[in-house]
């Protein structure tokens, strides 16, 4: 197998193309972290309501932190072949743009293991994403979630990666 043949190889399957989790056993642990990012769109009245903390339900942010700091440490229970870590650390941090009607999400994971923790720093951009649409949908039937990707994630033999799609 060429070096091009293996990084286009699908690594969740085997040679004869059944499903496995990634055996990691062999691999050395270094500090793996990430960050993903969301955002949901609303009407400005919405955010502004949310910033106010006049939303009926309660404190939408601090519910959204703590659904997606949930989610990332349950992300094996979500996605069925992602390995158990040992999470050393999870923040989320909200941007309100009243303006544009936006709420940025940006979600941190940290470990030290032999695996990334990229998709818990997804989860839990997404779950909080979600909450807050939960928390909101009553007051505002326009709530779109929009843009959720892995802005960085480094260790492990790819190093660091950055991305940042065009924004729209």
């Amino acid at each position: 197998m060429t070096s091009q043949d293996k990084a286009t190889q699908l690594t969740h399957l085997d040679e004869s193309g059944n499903i496995h989790m990634v055996d990691v056993t062999e691999r050395t642990e270094t500090t793996r972290e990430a960050i993903a990012k969301a955002r949901v769109r609303m009407l400005p009245q919405t955010v502004q309501l949310i910033a106010a903390n006049q939303i009926s339900k309660g404190s939408v942010l601090e519910v959204a932190k703590i659904a997606g700091i949930m989610a990332a440490k349950q992300t094996p229970q979500l996605i069925p072949l992602c390995h158990p870590l040992p999470m050393t650390h999870i923040d989320l941090r909200f941007e309100l743009d009243p303006s544009l009607g936006l709420i940025s999400i940006e979600a941190s994971t940290r470990t030290t293991y032999k695996t990334g923790v990229d998709v818990e720093a997804l989860t839990a951009a997404t779950v909080a994403a979600l909450t807050i649409y939960d928390m909101c949908k009553g007051v505002d039937t326009t709530i779109t979630l929009e843009q959720a990707y892995i802005a960085l994630k480094s260790g492990g033999k790819s190093g660091t990666v950055a991305f940042q799609p065009e924004q729209q």
